[in-house]
């Protein structure tokens, strides 16, 4: 675990370019960064990590590149990471089919979207063919 991490202090919101694969190791680091200062445990770190590889990979590779905006959250006495994906790419015409397992556009498992769901607390989509797509993760830590 990156110790150093929590004593850094990280911005309430960073949005951050997803165009290269230099981006995605910035973005991993970034969400784990932001995952230790949340307080997340570890395996919450990896989860939520796991699931912005998939999510930026998409962006990048689906939806031709695009941002991802990391928000710190908290609510109730409760901490947590919000993280949003957007591309200006094709968009996704079924979205339901394209969370299910096994459905792939592309040579990859089709794991991304329905893994991402599964390994976030919460998840929403929004996309339409040829208005690009958005996805938003939380991940909370347990009270």
């Amino acid at each position: 675990m990156r110790e150093a991490a929590l004593n850094v202090a990280i911005p309430a919101v960073t949005e951050q370019p997803i165009r290269s694969s230099e981006d995605m190791v910035r973005l991993r680091q970034m969400v784990r960064d932001r995952a230790i200062s949340a307080g997340l445990s570890l395996v919450d770190q990896t989860k939520i990590v796991t699931a912005a590889s998939e999510l930026g990979r998409n962006t990048l590779i689906y939806g031709g590149g695009g941002k991802v905006i990391a928000t710190s959250l908290e609510h109730g006495g409760r901490r947590g990471i919000r993280l949003e994906f957007c591309d200006e790419g094709p968009g996704i015409p079924d979205i339901p089919k394209a969370l299910s397992d096994g459905f792939t556009t592309g040579s990859g498992l089709g794991l991304g979207l329905g893994g991402a769901k599964r390994l976030s607390d919460e998840f929403h989509i929004d996309s339409a063919p040829g208005k690009g797509t958005r996805v938003v993760i939380v991940k909370w830590r347990p009270r």
